[in-house]
């Protein structure tokens, strides 16, 4: 089988040099790996498909893509499902309201739980997301919450006079 002939200009293969080193994406970084090794190399879509561990049939239609289409054809398409739930703005007011006491927000506890947390933004903004989700927007923003240590205690300004009480009549 004969090479696919990608023609592809210096600047073109300088931009796919520099996404091929620079990205993130692992997908981008493969697509741009395919149409490097079939521009620089002439090597045919099975010897490509070998190397990047894809098909031989997904190597052919990336080089078809990125010939219709240019760099931006290696971008994935929007796919179908439901609309993210969490934006930026969701993102930022997490990360602000755990950085704040509980009671100064006047709520009854002294420490944030990821449960508290996706109650009270559920409160405030209407939309509810998983405990989980939570944790990894914190996590990107280096906070980690600790467990809460739990102790006994009441409001009554007597509670430590009778405890110390309680524990005497115990120990009698």
């Amino acid at each position: 089988m004969r090479p696919l002939l990608i023609e592809v200009t210096r600047e073109g293969l300088a931009t796919l040099d520099h996404l091929y080193h620079t990205t993130k994406d692992v997908r981008m970084r493969t697509r741009a790996q395919i149409i490097l090794l079939a521009a620089e190399q002439q090597l045919k879509a099975g010897e490509i498909a070998n190397i990047v561990r894809q098909n031989e049939q997904t190597v052919r239609n990336w080089l078809k893509r990125y010939q219709a289409e240019g760099l931006e054809g290696l971008a994935d398409e929007p796919r179908s499902g439901a609309p993210r739930k969490v934006n930026q703005a969701y993102r930022e007011q997490v990360v602000n309201v755990v950085r704040q006491r509980p009671r100064s927000l006047e709520l009854p506890f002294s420490t944030w739980t990821l449960q508290r947390l996706v109650d009270y933004m559920a409160q405030q903004t209407g939309v509810r997301v998983s405990p989980d989700t939570i944790r990894l927007i914190l996590l990107e923003a280096d906070i980690v919450l600790s467990r809460p240590q739990h102790k006994v205690s009441s409001p009554d300004p007597e509670y430590a006079v009778k405890k110390r009480r309680l524990s005497r009549s115990e120990i009698s």
